[in-house]
């Protein structure tokens, strides 16, 4: 009988002692630990903690330099092709071979409007990146090239010559990160605020 008691007890201990290191590790891991990171990346990296938040001149929130945007005006710089449509909230793209009859109709289509909207511009002068989409779906980023080449575009639409835009494209394109990792690479969301900066000055 006393045995029989002696492991009730053991076993009331050893769920207590369970509960107990549950709890704890709950209120470390799941509250203590993320309020500390949080609050650490807020006070040290406060523009990255709140969503790397771009606002315009009137200091109206117009998108996360982070994220793409679809820039569908003629009159501005386009980015890459998003299957998910630049949805936050869905990342991720739809893994097509190269074969595969979705993929070839959206290149295609792809094709036909670049070829619409830039008249001026050789096919084989089109950037693989501006109809490929990326990984990720969100890619703020365009290549330099891929920037340069819808110069002649937008400077017949606006009244901006082909050398003010090569040298905003120039001014805003990043180099790779510590000079070794990545590629130089162009923010299209504040490539077109500056743009749009520039045309309201013209």
């Amino acid at each position: 009988m006393s045995n029989h008691t002696d492991q009730l007890r053991s076993g009331r201990t050893s769920l207590l002692i369970a509960i107990r290191a549950g709890v704890t590790f709950i209120v470390l891991c799941g509250l203590l630990y993320p309020l500390l990171c949080t609050g650490l990346a807020g006070l040290l990296m406060p523009n990255q903690a709140g969503g790397s938040l771009l606002k315009n001149g009137n200091g109206d929130v117009v998108g996360s330099e982070l994220i793409g945007q679809k820039f569908t005006d003629p009159a501005y710089f386009h980015g890459r092709v998003s299957s998910i449509g630049y949805k936050a909230d869905a990342s991720g793209s739809n893994n097509y071979a190269p074969s595969n009859p979705d993929l070839l109709a959206r290149t295609r289509a792809s094709i036909d409007e670049w070829k619409q909207n830039n008249p001026e511009v050789p096919i084989e002068q089109l950037p693989i990146a501006l109809i490929s989409n990326s990984g990720s779906g969100l890619d703020p980023h365009i290549t330099p090239e891929s920037a340069y080449v819808q110069v002649p575009r937008i400077s017949s639409l606006t009244n901006l010559t082909e050398e003010q835009l090569h040298s905003l494209v120039k001014a805003h394109t990043e180099d790779r990160d510590l000079g070794l990792f990545g590629e130089p690479r162009v923010n299209v969301l504040k490539l077109n605020m500056a743009l749009q900066e520039m045309i309201s000055r013209s």
